[in-house]
């Protein structure tokens, strides 16, 4: 399966409110110490279930671990 993302391609990450997150949006997010692109496949309370498009799902992170939401990828 293709990714929603390419590597290489170039990637414009904008601040977001908590309030604006929903299931699907692609965040910037610190998981153990790096910072890594994933999609929120879940959200509960406080807490949002980040994995990739292809059914991996990586685990829960609290908001302070979004760092922004994806706006543009460039070709």
């Amino acid at each position: 399966m293709k990714g929603k993302i390419e590597s290489g391609q170039l990637c414009t990450v904008a601040p977001v409110e908590e309030a604006d997150l929903k299931k699907g949006d692609i965040v910037l997010c610190k998981v153990n110490g790096s910072e890594y692109l994933h999609l929120i496949k879940a959200i509960q309370g406080k807490r949002y279930q980040i994995g990739n498009n292809i059914g991996r799902i990586n685990g829960w992170i609290t908001f302070n671990s979004i760092y922004g939401k994806l706006i543009k990828v460039e070709p």
